[in-house]
C-alpha cells in the first residue's frame, strides 16, 4: 500500500480550462513544476447520498458548513485491493478531509451496515457518526484520468489536471471498472490547486494574465445538476418518488 496522508486541511481552487487555455497556461507553467509523488492516475470515486440526493442538493446551495461521503480509489481495485473512505468538510472555503485506508470489500460493506466499523480511530469514529446521522447508499460513480505536479520551490503547492471526467448510475462498486458517461465537452481540463495558504504572486499573476479565473465546480454537483435531475424529472415514477422521499 502507498505511504499516504489521511488528514488534510487546504485551500482548493478550481479551473474548467479548454484546450488551448490550457495549452497556453502549461507554456509559462510546466517548467516550474515537477511530477509530484503518484504523478499519473485514474481517480475513481464513489459518492454516497440519500434516497433523495439531499447531501447533494444542500452543497448546491453553498451553505458555509457541507459534508460528503465518498469512497475512492487510485485504478480499479479487487475484492482486496486498497481504497479510502473519505469524509470531506468544507468551512468557509477551507477544505478538511479525513480519510481511512481499507480492503475495497470491507470498505464497501461496512458503509452499507453489513459489517461494524473496522477500528476505533477518530477518522472511523467521525465517519461512523456521519453514516448514523445520515442514510446514505451509493449514489453516482465517478472517474477522471488526473496528472498531478508540485511547484518545485513549493512542493506543499499542488496542481492537478483531470481529464476524461465521466460517469454512471449503475454498477456502483469501485470494482466494477471505471467506465462511464462523459462529463465534460471534449479536450476540457479541470485544473485543481490545491494549497495551505494563499497561492503566490507569481502564479495569481499568471493565472490573470491569461484571464483564467476560479469557477465553482463540484464534479459530483455536475453530475447531478446536469445528468441525474434531468433523468429524475423526465420519469415519473422517479419525479415521484423523489417528492415523497423529500416530504
Amino acid at each position: 500500500m502507498r505511504d499516504t496522508i489521511l488528514t488534510f486541511k487546504r485551500y482548493e481552487k478550481k479551473y474548467l480550462l479548454s484546450a488551448e487555455a490550457f495549452a497556453r497556461l502549461w507554456d509559462k507553467l510546466g517548467g516550474r513544476l515537477e511530477e509530484d509523488e503518484y504523478p499519473r492516475s485514474t481517480v475513481c470515486s464513489l459518492y454516497y447520498d440519500s434516497g433523495d440526493f439531499s447531501l447533494i442538493r444542500r452543497s448546491l446551495e453553498r451553505p458555509v458548513y457541507k459534508e460528503k461521503l465518498r469512497l475512492r480509489s487510485y485504478g480499479v481495485p479487487d475484492a482486496a485491493g486498497e481504497v479510502f473512505v473519505e469524509l470531506k468538510k468544507k468551512y468557509k472555503g477551507v477544505v478538511y478531509k479525513r480519510r481511512a485506508a481499507l480492503p475495497a470489500s470491507a470498505a464497501e460493506d461496512w458503509l452499507a451496515g453489513k459489517i461494524p466499523a473496522p477500528g476505533d480511530s477518530q477518522t472511523l469514529r467521525e465517519i461512523a457518526w456521519f453514516l448514523r446521522e445520515n442514510d446514505v447508499q451509493p449514489r453516482v460513480f465517478i472517474a477522471c484520468d488526473r496528472e498531478a505536479w508540485r511547484v518545485k520551490d513549493q512542493p506543499e503547492l499542488r496542481i492537478t489536471f483531470d481529464r476524461n471526467l465521466r460517469w454512471r448510475g449503475d454498477a456502483l462498486s469501485l470494482t466494477a471498472g471505471d467506465g462511464g458517461e462523459a462529463l465534460l465537452a471534449p479536450g476540457e481540463v479541470l485544473m485543481e490547486i490545491k494549497i495551505p495558504d494563499a497561492a503566490p504572486l507569481w502564479l495569481a499573476h499568471l493565472l490573470s494574465e491569461e484571464k483564467i479565473f476560479p469557477v465553482s465546480f463540484s464534479k459530483y454537483g455536475t453530475c447531478y445538476r446536469e445528468h441525474i435531475l434531468c433523468t429524475l424529472f423526465s420519469d415519473p415514477e422517479s419525479r415521484e418518488a423523489l417528492t415523497a422521499a423529500a416530504d
